[in-house]
């Protein structure tokens, strides 16, 4: 079995449940091929960068699953037969990390460079 990361965009105007019962099916055609979803993020409704089909907006999702080409194809097909995934894209991975994707992390306090500005004695000696 492989990793296989899959991300598509659903149209705007699907509602949050809707995007997630869309997102169940696809689990489930997964797991019903014998594959395991090791990853399912959402990563909310984002700007694209051109239109499509009249949407300025989609809705991502990221499926990081092990599988077979044969899973991979059906949900593909399922996708392109689909009126509400405007776009997807599958790729093979050599590892699926646990961690939350760059889009999810968000900026940590961390990442700041804290530049001390406050005089003391010894600065002014």
């Amino acid at each position: 079995m492989s990793l296989y990361e899959l991300v598509f965009i659903i149209r705007q105007d699907v509602s949050s449940n809707d995007v997630d019962k869309i997102t169940d099916e696809f689990i489930k055609i997964i797991k019903n091929d014998g594959g395991s979803v090791i990853k399912n993020e959402y990563w909310g409704l984002r700007s694209l960068s051109y239109e499509i089909n009249n949407n300025k907006k989609g809705h991502y999702t990221l499926l990081g699953f092990e599988g077979n080409g044969a899973i991979v194809s059906e949900l593909e097909r399922k996708m392109k037969l689909s009126e509400d995934v405007i776009r997807f894209m599958t790729h093979n991975v050599e590892e699926i990390s646990k961690e939350p994707s760059p889009i999810l992390r968000g900026k940590s306090p961390d990442d700041d460079i804290a530049i001390d500005v406050t005089l003391s004695k010894a600065n002014l000696d």
